[in-house]
């Protein structure tokens, strides 16, 4: 199997060896519509994104906060389903290459059908999945049939995980490997000290897998201490809130959070 764009990403910035870090930038399709989050995309794509999470708005979404929640009640109220975020990824495709991650809950990917879903992902234009609620060591099959076709399937550790659990992540993450930075929901504080930074040492005694940091990043300043310790900053609540309080609001966050991790070396 060909290297997938999102290997690609972090292939380039290490060889850089400029101690470049990515910014994935995280929204919620179809808020405030469809027809916006393509437009959404293209414009963190040229703001500097380097690779965008893109969420599919479930009724029952237990890693998310009230920001990220509210976002996909919003969307749900609209109709928008995993069919039409997946048909949203192939409409972007079609203006942009920039890597794509679904971030998902494991009910609709059932619904859907898992080789249909993943034929259809990979039709769209899909680079990678993160589904919280599917541990790497369940559900086998579509695990393998994702490894031998693709999309990269981008699993989570968290500051309790434990060696095993570390080695069984590292193995079946593809792209990078998702730390989720606080022991709670999307949107809660984050602490980055020397717990965290001993836990991404851990995480990287372990494995080659690039760390990507999520849950708690806020602030341009908070980006910038991550990105300091890891190979890429997942920024969504913050995000998903500025994206409703106007243009304005979401450009200046977006800027500012950019200029902060790639500013890192």
């Amino acid at each position: 199997m060909a290297q997938s764009a999102i290997t690609e990403i972090f292939r380039k910035m290490k060889e850089a060896g400029n101690g470049a870090k990515a910014f994935i930038p995280y929204i919620m399709a179809g808020e405030p519509s469809l027809n916006a989050t393509l437009d959404i995309v293209l414009e963190l794509e040229a703001m500097g994104a380097d690779i965008v999470e893109l969420g599919v708005p479930f009724s029952d979404p237990v890693a998310d906060g009230p920001t990220i929640q509210q976002a996909a009640m919003n969307a749900l109220s609209r109709g928008v389903t995993l069919h039409n975020v997946i048909d949203l990824v192939g409409a972007i495709r079609k203006k942009s290459q920039i890597p794509i991650v679904l971030m998902t809950y494991f009910n609709p990917v059932l619904r859907f059908g898992l080789n249909n879903f993943i034929e259809a992902s990979l039709k769209s234009g899909v680079d990678g999945i993160i589904i919280p609620d599917l541990p790497p060591d369940e559900e086998t099959d579509f695990i393998a049939s994702c490894h031998k076709n693709g999309p990269d399937t981008i699993f989570l550790l968290a500051p309790t995980s434990t060696d095993v659990r570390i080695g069984l992540v590292s193995e079946k993450s593809r792209g990078f490997i998702y730390y989720v930075s606080v022991t709670g929901i999307t949107g809660a504080d984050i602490s980055i000290d020397a717990q965290f930074r001993a836990q991404i040492d851990k995480i990287r005694m372990k494995s080659n897998k690039p760390v990507a940091v999520g849950f708690g990043v806020k602030t341009a300043d908070e980006a910038a201490k991550v990105a300091a310790i890891a190979d890429g900053v997942i920024v969504g609540s913050a995000i998903v809130k500025a994206i409703g309080q106007g243009q304005e609001q979401f450009r200046a966050l977006v800027k500012s959070l950019r200029a902060a991790i790639h500013a890192v070396v």
